[in-house]
């Protein structure tokens, strides 16, 4: 990006949004670096990318904080959640000069997105079946841990992947970045005085919890995209299908935030479980939505 805009990332993070990725891939010479989350001179902790810089502006405007510079506002603490959201988030591309575009207008919850989205008008694409224009997560842990106990508590995401180490006499975070589970004697027995299977055990059970719940909403959702096909096959126009349609949008985008953001229900249980709720009430009064033929 700052080739692209000649020393200023903006300008180059707005060129690079609309160009092909194969181009801008050429731009690239290796993977995340150091540079992409610390300062080169200081090594302190700072955001690169436009995006979560705007995203994170937006967010602070719906709760009252106007101008939040990230950069220079965020503490050392939050900085260590910061840089990993700046690409384990939820996006699109807005508008036709395809700009990166976080969806935190109205906050980060499931509902704040989902209106956010259906205010711009934004679809990602439409469903082949049914013709219902629906909503694709991508990856939006750093939105749902937000919801958890580890956010509230003021525990970063680096507490987790990448405990404190010691090396020599230094203590510095471990760049080896992996699942808590790899590490729980660094990772979760630095505040809980538990065996590490007992915390094994607790991480398992709310993984299978959340599990058998997705597995329950996804299969409502098949049944609504399967009665939808059945009415457009019966004859049922387009227009009578609005509210199912809604329905399959709703429910399909609140699955795929929590299916997609990779922890299996861990980073926030209770709200991830409640977003599964609301994805089933959804669906099923979709299904009820389908105008009945006799």
């Amino acid at each position: 990006m700052k080739t692209l805009g000649e020393g200023d990332i903006t300008k180059g993070f707005e060129k690079m949004n609309s160009m092909p990725y194969a181009e801008v891939s050429k731009l690239a010479s290796r993977p995340v670096a150091c540079v992409d989350c610390h300062e080169p001179n200081t090594m302190k902790l700072r955001i690169t990318r436009p995006a979560f810089i705007e995203g994170v502006r937006n967010w602070k405007a719906s709760q009252g904080v106007a101008n939040y510079d990230v950069n220079t506002m965020a503490s050392a603490q939050e900085m260590r959640s910061f840089v990993c959201g700046q690409c384990h988030v939820e996006y699109y591309f807005k508008g036709p000069e395809k700009r990166l575009t976080f969806p935190w207008h109205k906050g980060l919850k499931a509902e704040n997105m989902y209106d956010y989205y259906t205010e711009v008008g934004h679809k990602d694409f439409t469903h082949a079946e049914t013709g219902a224009p629906v909503l694709k997560a991508q990856h939006p842990e750093f939105e749902i841990y937000n919801q958890g106990i580890h956010a509230r508590s003021n525990v970063a995401c680096a507490d987790c992947h990448m405990p404190y180490t010691r090396t020599g006499a230094m203590k510095i975070s471990d760049h080896r970045v992996r699942s808590p589970l790899l590490n729980i004697n660094r990772s979760c027995q630095s505040c809980h005085a538990f065996s590490e299977q007992e915390m094994k055990n607790r991480v398992e059970q709310i993984q299978t919890r959340f599990t058998e719940s997705r597995d329950t909403a996804m299969n409502a959702l098949m049944e609504l995209i399967e009665d939808i096909k059945k009415a457009k096959a019966a004859g049922e126009k387009d227009a009578d299908l609005k509210a199912a349609w809604e329905a399959q949008r709703r429910g399909q985008f609140f699955i795929d935030l929590v299916e997609a953001e990779n922890s299996v229900g861990f980073h926030a249980p209770g709200e991830e479980l409640r977003i599964l709720n609301q994805a089933i009430d959804a669906i099923r009064k979709g299904q009820l939505a389908i105008p009945a033929r006799t």
